[in-house]
């Protein structure tokens, strides 16, 4: 029983302790890269111009058991020279611009609207020395090396998307070879691909490496996903890419960042997909092509309204990493309460107000118990002293004390167990949810994505923390709990200044509701008390 007594004193130390290390890693620590081989990094000639491996290789067929590893180069040095966009068609909406270059591909994608700007400009999604989104590699490595030096004609230099839906006409003609791109655009940013050759060749079809729009150090999940036949699906984040598996009949694939994605998927058909492999163990992904294929795909933030217009499933290119079980249904709830009222730093509110009230029966017998602990201290400090010497009685008198006062050492432990994964959860949903870019709550707070810039949350969740601390019964006795204790608000408020507003915003308003269910508690346990002492009289 002294065992259950001390870890319940030491449960919240350690939770804290868990939980700077989780925040302090998420943030600050970078994933490793591993070592380049330096015999990887070769290139090959394609006229007169050095090209890097990655740019020509291509898996094997998919009827084939294994896609062939590659040796490639790094992709994404920050000191690569950037790449000139030679800009074949231009489709632009009043929310984004596609760039279509002169091999057919998507040079870039460019969000438009305030809240995606940075730097005060337009937000463009990718690198430009990255592969590009709607590349197409022939097997037949002739074959390949022509097309990737060959321009594409077009049916029109610009369009402007002021009506539902535009199409755009590709050409390339090859030596032995016509390839045809016809795309159809769509104003929420999906399009519809139709790709025909002249006569059969084996070939693929890129996502493009992903985005890279996330300027920011947050240890958020990036890289490539597939939603497989069976509805389950396979993330292969940055860096943890081996080998070249395959996918068949699989349902769609994404590359993504933080925010935005570029997905290419089929529910009518299955697809087939596979990728290879970069030397910094990312994925590059490919769908197989037919003579004539037809599939669909999506380019820009991954915004749960828009994916579910699009197609239902395409939500599940939305995911939180490693609370996503917790944090998906936790954003729908979020994001239904802000269909109702219209505001996300509210909705936060009232979500917080529904979790503490569905905890609050658990709240209410944890609290309960605290109470009757600080005041059974003394009778079990005297308990420890008298029986010191002898463990097993020591252990026998507590638990006889425990039962007599109806009191549980561990009451208090799990309402705080449970709000420890609540918040992990919600942390990675407003880390990942775009819907909170640009999202404006009340007063000085513009963008629950972003900190608190004047850091008066943080500093109001400090200050919350340290009253809630001090109305707060406990019995330990330990000088060294108590000072970190005494510290820990200090502590926690130099975490959450670079937090999101959002995530402050929650637990500040956590704080308030626990000090006014603190004080519902205390004054209940006193009425309780004072009904005891009438009945004994």
């Amino acid at each position: 029983m002294e065992q259950q007594q001390d870890l319940q004193k030491r449960l919240l130390l350690a939770l804290v302790l868990s939980f700077a290390v989780f925040v302090l890693f998420d943030m600050f620590v970078p994933k490793p890269q591993k070592a380049l081989d330096n015999n990887s990094s070769r290139v090959v000639e394609q006229g007169s111009k050095r090209v890097d491996k990655l740019s020509t290789e291509v898996p094997k067929a998919i009827d084939n058991s294994e896609v062939v590893r590659s040796s490639l180069p790094k992709t994404s040095s920050s000191n690569a020279p950037v790449t000139k966009i030679h800009a074949l068609s231009t489709i632009k909406s009043d929310k984004f611009i596609y760039t279509i270059d002169d091999i057919g591909r998507v040079a870039q994608f460019t969000l438009l609207e305030d809240k995606y700007k940075y730097e005060g400009k337009p937000l463009e999604l990718f690198n430009p020395n990255w592969v590009k989104p709607l590349e197409i590699r022939f097997s037949d490595p002739k074959l390949n090396q022509e097309a990737l030096k060959t321009p594409y004609t077009t049916s029109s230099r610009e369009i402007i998307l002021d009506g539902t839906k535009k199409s755009l006409l590709l050409t390339q003609t090859l030596s032995s070879l016509t390839v045809t791109k016809k795309i159809i655009f769509y104003k929420d940013g999906h399009y519809d691909l139709e790709v025909k050759l002249s006569s059969p060749k084996e070939y693929f079809i890129t996502t493009g490496q992903r985005p890279d729009a996330d300027h920011t150090n947050y240890m958020v999940v990036k890289g490539v996903m597939v939603r497989k036949a069976d509805g389950t699906t396979k993330i292969i984040e940055d860096g943890d890419a081996e080998g070249s598996p395959i996918f068949p009949n699989a349902k769609f694939t994404a590359s993504f960042d933080r925010y935005y994605t570029s997905i290419l998927y089929s529910f009518e058909k299955p697809i087939n997909v596979s990728y290879i492999t970069t030397p910094e163990e990312n994925a590059l992904i490919f769908v197989q092509g037919e003579q004539d294929l037809k599939i669909h795909g999506y380019i820009g933030a991954k915004s749960y309204d828009t994916l579910y217009s699009i197609h239902p499933e395409l939500t599940e290119a939305i995911e939180y990493g490693w609370f996503t079980f917790l944090s998906k249904p936790l954003f729908k709830i979020l994001h239904w309460i802000d269909k109702v009222i219209g505001n996300w730093g509210w909705s936060i509110i009232i979500l917080t107000l529904l979790i503490k009230l569905i905890l609050f029966p658990l709240s209410y017998k944890g609290m309960m118990s605290m109470q009757k602990l600080k005041d059974l201290a003394p009778k079990m400090k005297e308990i420890k002293e008298r029986y010191k010497d002898d463990a097993q009685k020591m252990n026998m008198k507590m638990m006889e004390l425990y039962k007599r006062h109806d009191a549980n050492p561990m009451g208090g432990c799990l309402p705080m167990l449970l709000q420890i994964p609540i918040f992990f959860a919600l942390y990675r949903v407003f880390l990942n949810a775009v819907e909170l870019q640009g999202a404006p709550w009340a007063l000085w707070i513009t963008d629950l994505s972003q900190k608190d810039p004047y850091f008066v949350l943080p500093i109001l969740m400090g200050v919350s923390m340290w009253f809630q601390q001090k109305i707060t019964p406990n019995s330990m006795t330990d000088p060294m709990q108590q000072k970190i204790f005494q510290w820990l608000p200090v502590i926690m408020t130099m975490f959450f200044l670079t937090f999101p507003a959002g995530l402050v915003l929650y637990w500040l308003v956590n704080n308030i509701f626990t000090i006014a269910q603190q004080y519902v508690i205390n004054r209940a346990y006193e009425k309780h008390k004072e009904t005891q002492k009438l009945e004994k009289k």
